[in-house]
């Protein structure tokens, strides 16, 4: 694996790969010393070109636990503010022997077109591209999933995939990197993947996707699937009225606390995951975020390891998809 751009093109053993080894960088959260030498030496740039908070620091944090040295780089305040191009941009960090570069841009297709242009020789990292693609973020989702079925059924979840497992992703899917990144992972991992939202936040072309589509919130919840992702609207994307109003997007495809309380009256173990940042009131109300079903948080501590474990891959040329020890202490001795 020489870049990391979409999840579509991730085999199920590469997938698997990554998770195993970030199941492992996850111990080291929990260590005094919350370090590892694997890149210690290398230097990694984060190219970020849309304002972001948690992808940043996951990114950020992810490096220095390796033991990187980081340059942050954001267009604001820099040259890029005055004209200066993505070309321009990457033959200056190939100029500063960058070894990776994690990009954000708003434009679909920046990060492919840095990987593949021959600009710089560095490994590429999509840390997110206008509505195409968010992989890193779909990876510890499918990292949160499988560590919930671990735990429901008393299991480990190294080598494990999600074959069987029933995931709804409600909400703005037309608009959503997310969401099309989740697709193609969860379904190559074996997930039975529903998406509901209102006719007009669905994209042209769905029907090729591996999904079901609904239009009806609470027929997907009654069949009470594994869990539930719930996805911000994005009306910073938005140029058109996709719908009559906030109220009624809450009440026909909200998670309410009134569908939270159907769950739990069902005895349904559903859990809850967003992505993130959360509009309360909007797409979950805040009984649902702070409920004991909510994942959000161990998403967000998930992402981490998950961007360690992709960055571990792709600078120390770990086997594969398969064959490391998944220990990258013991890989790297």
């Amino acid at each position: 694996m020489r870049h990391l751009l979409d999840t579509r093109s991730l085999t199920r053993e590469q997938a698997i790969a990554l998770l195993d080894t970030a199941d492992r960088m996850g111990e080291v959260g929990s260590r005094e010393v919350k370090k590892l030498p694997a890149l210690r030496g290398r230097t990694v740039v984060n190219l970020f070109f849309e304002d972001s908070t948690r992808t940043r620091i996951s990114f950020e944090t992810a490096e220095k636990r390796l033991s990187a040295d980081v340059i942050n780089f954001a267009a604001k305040g820099s040259s890029v503010s005055k004209g200066e191009s993505l070309k321009d941009t990457a033959q200056t960090l190939e100029a500063i022997n960058a070894d990776a570069v994690v990009i954000r841009h708003p434009a679909s297709g920046a990060p492919a077109r840095l990987a593949t242009s021959g600009w710089i020789q560095a490994p590429v990292v999509n840390a997110g591209d206008g509505t195409h693609a968010h992989p890193t973020q779909a990876l510890l989702d499918a990292m949160t999933l499988r560590q919930r079925r671990a735990e429901l059924t008393g299991t480990g979840t190294q080598g494990t995939d999600l074959a069987g497992m029933r995931i709804v992703i409600v909400g703005d899917i037309l608009h959503s990197r997310v969401a099309r990144s989740d697709v193609w992972l969860l379904s190559t991992l074996g997930a039975q993947v529903t998406l509901v939202a209102p006719p007009t936040l669905l994209p042209v072309g769905i029907d090729d996707w591996p999904v079901r589509v609904s239009y009806d919130l609470d027929e997907a919840l009654a069949q009470d699937p594994d869990a539930v992702m719930l996805l911000r609207i994005q009306r910073e994307r938005m140029h058109a009225a996709f719908f009559p109003s906030s109220e009624e997007y809450a009440r026909l495809w909200g998670l309410s606390p009134e569908r939270l309380a159907g769950l739990s009256a069902r005895g349904a173990q559903t859990a809850i995951l967003h992505p993130g940042p959360m509009n309360r009131g909007l797409e979950i109300s805040a009984d649902a975020a702070d409920s004991p079903r909510s994942l959000v948080l161990r998403q967000v501590a998930n992402g981490v390891s998950v961007r360690m474990a992709v960055l571990y891959h792709l600078l120390t040329g770990a086997p594969d998809p398969a064959g490391a020890t998944g220990d990258p202490e013991a890989d790297r001795a």
